[in-house]
């Protein structure tokens, strides 16, 4: 076989490993809609997703202890944006990279309030990879799954961009700045 060849079987196994480890990882959920999930506030009250019908939807697994934990202010900045425009910045907390988000409830929302003026809303700890991933991020995943259809969260401060009618449109990587995704969300938001 030539290398031409030899790469492209390669590159045949390595996909096809993927989806099955990823067809294999058991998570799995049976909700036709994000709007048929329920979240739990940072406060401990559960909320249905469909509270947010009809807002753009921009949903972030973030952590206090993170080099990309400055992403806290631009996405504040886009919350107040466009919040009067239907924009709801929804943060979900995740200690599963690195222990980056240890604390408490209380003390994720207090860090965010007094050292970002954090004011969207934000949500109870959650996993969003491995069998005790939270039916969310399963949804969001298998809506909009990552490079080589991968759908595991690969770090901190992943974002899914979520229309008024609940599709996801697009699924943004860890370095993606608020900043960029402003340009995004001027093309949605009217």
């Amino acid at each position: 076989m030539n290398k031409l060849t030899k790469l492209i079987t390669l590159t045949v196994v390595l996909f096809s490993t993927v989806v099955f480890v990823n067809a294999q990882c058991g998570e799995k959920v049976d909700k036709a809609s994000i709007y048929d999930i329920k979240v739990k506030t940072i406060d401990g009250k559960e909320v249905a997703m469909s509270e947010y019908k009809g807002k753009t939807l921009l949903i972030v697994n973030v952590a206090s202890k993170c080099g990309y934990t400055p992403q806290y202010e631009g996405l504040e900045k886009l919350y107040q944006t466009y919040k009067d425009k239907g924009l709801v910045i929804l943060g979900f907390p995740c200690n599963q990279f690195a222990g980056q988000e240890p604390g408490s409830e209380k003390e994720i929302l207090e860090f965010c309030q007094t050292n970002y003026g954090v004011t969207f809303p934000m949500f109870s700890k959650i996993d969003v990879n491995g069998e005790n991933t939270h039916p969310l991020y399963v949804y969001l995943k298998k809506e909009a799954p990552g490079v080589l259809s991968t759908q595991d969260i690969k770090w901190n401060f992943t974002k899914f961009l979520v229309s008024p009618e609940g599709k996801v449109l697009q699924r943004f990587a860890t370095v993606t700045t608020p900043a960029q995704i402003d340009n995004e969300l001027k093309k949605i938001i009217k």
